[in-house]
């Protein structure tokens, strides 16, 4: 996929002030880098027609995802604060879909798994894209080896042809090496990296 149409969706993962601010409680390092690259992205998306979806984490004050509930992340993007909301410099211009809100690992933008019972269940990305007539996803945001990545998997599963362009994204890399082998998962899934 070399450039946007207009059945070509960008799909921007997790630009919110928990993961992009410094002062942020899961800031990954970069992630303030990482939104202007977006914002350039969004108006070449814009530009030749195609759509533009963002993600937003949107938890509740307690939910098993945090490790104060016996999860692995701090308290994060707990709906209605300020960590919460995309970060003030991104450009938004189209529909936003929050996940997470009920408690669930809220990694990728198409589904959100119960931490309790490994349940799944869809958010509404899916059917924008295909009301859309989306055939082509690019991924971009936070963290390219959690939401992103998980994103990418995701929309490579559901039949979208799948980029992911690295220099609009950070990684939070939780144990060394992550980034590389989230670029091996990807590469062996058919994702494309640019």
């Amino acid at each position: 996929m070399s450039d946007y149409t207009p059945t070509s969706a960008l799909v921007v993962v997790d630009v919110q002030n928990d993961f992009a601010d410094p002062s942020g409680s899961l800031f990954v390092s970069g992630g303030d880098d990482v939104v202007a690259v977006c914002n350039a992205e969004i108006i070449r998306a814009l530009s030749s027609g195609a759509l533009v979806v963002y993600t937003q984490d949107w938890h509740p004050p307690s939910t098993p995802h945090f490790e104060t509930e016996g999860g692995i992340w701090p308290v994060h993007c707990v709906a209605g604060t300020r960590g919460a909301e995309l970060h003030p410099r991104l450009l938004v211009a189209g529909p936003v879909v929050r996940k997470g809100s009920n408690g669930e690992d809220g990694y990728s933008g198409f589904t959100m798994r119960d931490p309790e019972s490994g349940e799944t269940t869809p958010t509404e990305l899916q059917g924008i894209l295909e009301t859309n007539q989306i055939e082509e996803v690019v991924v971009v945001g936070l963290a390219f080896d959690v939401c992103v990545k998980a994103t990418a998997l995701d929309a490579v599963e559901l039949g979208f042809q799948t980029a992911v362009l690295q220099r609009a994204s950070a990684a939070v890399e939780l144990q060394a090496g992550d980034s590389d082998r989230t670029r091996e998962e990807l590469a062996a899934a058919g994702v494309a990296l640019r």
